[in-house]
């Protein structure tokens, strides 16, 4: 058993927290050293909210109140402190009190326990007094709730359950904190006090509330960035050229609708004009006159420290650093990007970068072009994001040139090292986007793999999320993005991306294919596609393609070469008005000169208009896709949008394109549907939550190897150390959850063997467990079927005598199970990810070929049934080839409950059910193993913060 240590600083309870209205705030344990930071603090509280606090005029804090406000156990007194520019803005603290309300003693504190909890015993209070102070000028923003999370995370920490606050009536701010906040509580009214009791445990609904605040706040902070009123080059030259010349240039260029000012403290004074842009020059930020709402700062990285000073004392919201030198240089470069990070967020503002290339908004008003791009794009419904300037820049230039201006872009973002502002912080934008239908991202790493999957499926819920993952091969990182990396194979990634809606590619002119599909066209009902076209051997390619992308095609209907316009409409309408297909694959070559077509070229405007026509005449019911050999006519022709739907007909030069962007739609289509209908986690009568979690608090208690520090991972996280289990206490944990493990008893030498057998009963197996040669039947370190004693006599000495002693074999007897087919069960904790539940079948299937199922923790009884038919040998398990189908329904129950296990109990890093014997009716488990390490702090559970690396 460990005691926390008292008055040793917390380093871990430091939080940085976006704000209800974007801006940010640093939370930390308040010590000793902020007497006077107190004290200036409460001096800018008004007499009303400092009567709310003592209950009376207290005009002053004495020299005692300010030692007991800064004094603190970090056990049983905690005092947190909001801060922004280094100073207080709230506070919030709580006292320990006994059953008679009297201050507990730390000497009564609660104990650690090596799974990470703390245990108090029944005879110590589990309440505390909470108390708030915020600084008139920051009410309103959200301060206030988000410290009740924090420090109620600590007073969980701490064994704390309860905490009772008592409130004036007319202090109905933080009444409502309190009511809001969405744990169980209790309200009464004594003495003319509202006192309130809430109960700490999370709920489903403080997590709602909770994940609500944190959506709106980020997406708020995005929302500053994205429409300032006022943008500052710094960085701006005299001389044309240079990068902040230019960020200035396309800030003009693109007409953006706000204030434009350029800053560089070269200018010589009494400079008041940059010309012959005729922009404000001013040497410094704080010397502009007018609040600015973003600064792009463009000076060498050992200066920016300067400008964001003076930017943050200015009170800028937002920057983007377009600047080099940081973490993608090196180890001092890493350093100076934290050092970046942790003075703006001081400050409250948030960054895009460094190294970015910058962002866009293309709203009318607006017309934001504050980056490296030289144009500003057509305004339209894709959002776009890109961990790279030059692949942002390409696919902004693709997408123009393919939809001529008509599939535009409403934001982009460039994000370079993204060291603060992330792809999940505009997920939470875009979630809530009026003008964003499509996003799609480019990502080389995701800092938060957890909350990225948890945002991407609630945005994947109500518009497509397109996802290209860069660097999945190389082992590493990319340079410059200081996260953490994450152990599982990138086919894992894939599978966890696609439970979670997210439509992942593998190429950029895939992302900009199944984009433009998206943006233009309706999603498929069904995967049931027609084609039609003028070529029979490219109708046959997208045929062939339809089945490679898993749809189904109806047989290509041939219109000949010699199929006019016309005739194109006409097959186009039929199929569009044909209940039979779900979508229409269009397939056009260029006519032969003839005279019908003395021009073929002059064909392909009325070829297009025809199929408008048509599309046009349908409605939006069904995609039409159009796959084309050498026709750039026809392409530029149909880039006129369509008057029903405002987009136009996507075009591809080849089938192959074409099908599988439409391939994506339909998964995508159907992963909608599903998820509008989701699955549910079973409750099972038999399942001993408790117990189990009492069994592992006793078999952690008894590791001492877990008194050493934590291993660490690259890239920084903590991965905790692990221990397995003996078979026996594997076996009753898992008992607990409903599993059972079929029994096996030490065979190390013939007479042992024979006697577990009389034990067991015949007929029996004979194996080794030596880590080795577990599973190993093809080098015979498994016999089944042993029906008699001179059989198993004879079984064990060829064992030993082929493969070695008996003590390194570790040969153990086990009775026979029913036939049927072999599967593995795993579950694993991945540091980045979470816990993942993965099935295969046994042997090559899963370890040669990779054919392996993953889905993320918890798992509903729809993710089961969809694990166990989504490997490619999944027809074993359903009767293939004449065999007897095995009983799916036990195995999808067996994953549901090992998934209950991992969920439950997050000490359970690891289990491997191997192999698991399905029959025909019910199944086998002939091999299980667990480890335990102590419980890792809760990722993406505990309060909001924002990430720090």
């Amino acid at each position: 058993m460990r005691t926390p240590s008292e008055h040793v600083y917390p380093t871990h309870w430091e939080a940085d927290v976006v704000l209800r209205d974007g801006g940010t705030a640093q939370i930390r344990p308040i010590t000793p050293d902020d007497a006077q930071r107190l004290v200036s603090f409460y001096e800018q509280v008004s007499d009303e909210s400092k009567y709310y606090r003592f209950f009376a005029p207290y005009p002053r804090l004495s020299d005692r109140d300010v030692h007991r406000f800064t004094h603190h156990d970090y056990v049983d007194r905690v005092g947190l402190a909001a801060t922004v520019g280094g100073e207080f803005i709230a506070t919030v603290r709580y006292d320990r009190i006994d059953s008679r309300g009297m201050p507990a003693s730390s000497r009564q504190s609660p104990t650690a326990t090596l799974n990470g909890r703390f245990a108090v015993p029944p005879d110590i209070a589990d309440e505390a007094e909470v108390a708030f102070l915020v600084q008139d000028a920051h009410q309103g923003r959200g301060v206030a709730s988000a410290l009740l999370e924090h420090i109620a995370a600590v007073a969980r920490e701490r064994g704390v359950r309860r905490f009772a606050a008592e409130v004036l009536p007319a202090n109905t701010k933080m009444i409502k904190v309190f009511t809001d906040a969405g744990y169980t509580q209790e309200r009464s009214f004594e003495d003319g006090v509202v006192r309130l009791e809430l109960d700490l445990e999370p709920t489903d609904q403080s997590l709602a509330v909770q994940r609500g605040r944190e959506q709106r706040a980020e997406a708020r902070s995005v929302q500053r960035l994205l429409a300032p009123g006022s943008v500052a080059v710094v960085g701006a030259g005299r001389a044309p050229g240079g990068v902040g010349r230019t960020v200035l240039r396309n800030l003009l260029d693109g007409g953006f609708t706000g204030r434009v000012h350029a800053v560089n403290h070269a200018f010589p004074e009494g400079y008041p004009t940059l010309e012959p842009e005729g922009v404000p020059a001013h040497r410094s930020v704080h010397e502009i006159a007018e609040p600015v709402d973003l600064a792009v700062v463009a000076v060498p990285a050992e200066h920016v420290p300067a400008v964001v000073a003076d930017c943050g004392e200015h009170g800028v919201q937002g920057l983007v650093v377009v600047s080099s030198g940081y973490a993608e240089s090196g180890p001092t470069g890493r350093d100076r990007q934290r050092e970046l990070v942790r003075q703006a967020r001081s400050y409250g503002m948030r960054i895009i970068g460094p190294n970015a290339f910058g962002l866009l908004n293309t709203a009318p008003a607006v017309r934001l072009n504050a980056s490296l791009s030289p144009e500003l794009p057509p305004a339209g419904r894709l959002g776009l994001f890109s961990q790279s300037g030059a692949i942002g820049i390409a696919l902004l230039s693709g997408l123009h040139r393919r939809g001529a201006g008509q599939v535009g872009i409403s934001t982009f973002v460039s994000a370079g090292n993204r060291a603060d502002v992330s792809g999940n912080d505009f997920l939470q934008y875009w979630h809530d986007d009026p003008d964003t239908d499509v996003v799609l991202m480019y990502l080389e790493s995701i800092g938060n793999p957890r909350k990225f999957t948890r945002l991407a499926r609630r945005t994947a819920a109500v518009k497509p999320v397109v996802v290209v993952k860069g660097a999945r091969h190389s082992g590493s990182e990319p340079p410059g993005h200081t996260v953490p990396t994450t152990r599982i194979p990138d086919a894992t990634v894939s599978a966890l991306f696609r439970q979670a809606g997210v439509i992942r590619v593998d190429t950029i002119t895939e992302l900009a294919d199944t984009g433009l599909l998206l943006a233009g066209q309706p999603l498929p009902s069904g995967p049931r596609v027609a084609i039609l076209g003028n070529s029979e051997s490219l109708g046959l390619l997208a045929y062939d393609a339809c089945l490679t992308e898993r749809l189904r095609p109806l047989p290509p209907r041939d219109l000949t070469t010699a199929a006019t316009p016309d005739d194109f409409r006409e097959a186009l309408t039929e199929a569009l008005a044909d209940d039979v297909c779900d979508a229409v694959v269009v397939t056009a070559i260029p006519w032969v000169a003839d005279d019908v077509h003395p021009d073929p070229a002059e064909g392909e405007p009325a070829l297009a208009a025809a199929l408008r026509e048509a599309v046009a005449a349908a409605g939006a019911t069904k995609p039409v896709v159009v796959a084309h050999l050498e026709m750039e006519g026809l392409t530029a022709a149909l880039q006129e949008p369509l008057p029903t739907r405002g987009a136009c007909i996507p075009t591809y030069p080849a089938a192959e394109r074409a099908v599988r962007a439409l391939g994506e739609a339909v998964r995508y289509a159907q992963w909608r549907r599903y998820a509008a209908e989701p699955g549910r986690v079973p409750e099972y009568e038999d399942i001993e939550e408790a117990a189990a979690g009492a069994d592992i608090d006793t078999l952690l208690g008894a590791v001492e190897d877990f008194a050493g520090p934590d291993a660490v991972e690259p890239g920084g996280v903590r991965a905790p150390r692990s221990t397995p289990l003996a078979a026996p206490d594997a076996e009753r944990l898992l008992a607990r959850y409903g599993i059972a493990v079929l029994r096996m008893l030490p065979a190390p030498d013939p007479d042992a063997a024979v006697a577990a057998a009389a034990r067991l009963g015949y007929p029996v197996a004979l194996k080794t467990t030596a880590p080795h040669l577990r599973h190993r039947v093809d080098l015979g370190g498994v016999r089944l079927d042993l029906t008699t004693e001179d059989e198993l006599r004879r079984a064990h000495q060829e064992l030993t005598d082929a493969l070695g002693k008996a003590d390194e074999l570790r040969p153990v007897v086990q009775a026979m199970a029913p036939r049927g087919v072999d599967t593995v069960v795993r579950a694993a904790i991945d540091p980045a990810v979470g816990a993942v539940l993965s099935f295969g079948l046994v042997g090559a299937p899963s370890e040669l070929l990779g054919d392996t199922a993953h889905r993320l923790v918890p798992v509903t009884d729809r993710d089961a049934a969809e694990l166990i038919r989504s490997i490619r040998t999944a027809p074993l398990l359903f009767g293939w080839r004449g065999s007897q189908p095995v009983d799916t329904a036990a195995l999808e129950e067996l994953l549901l409950r090992v998934s209950r296990l991992v969920d439950d109990h997050p000490e359970v890093v690891q289990v491997e059910l191997e192999p698991v014997v399905v029959a025909p009716h019910g199944l086998t488990v002939l091999g299980a193993s667990v480890r335990l390490a102590p419980r890792p702090a809760p990722a993406d559970l505990g309060p909001r913060r924002l990430p720090a690396y």
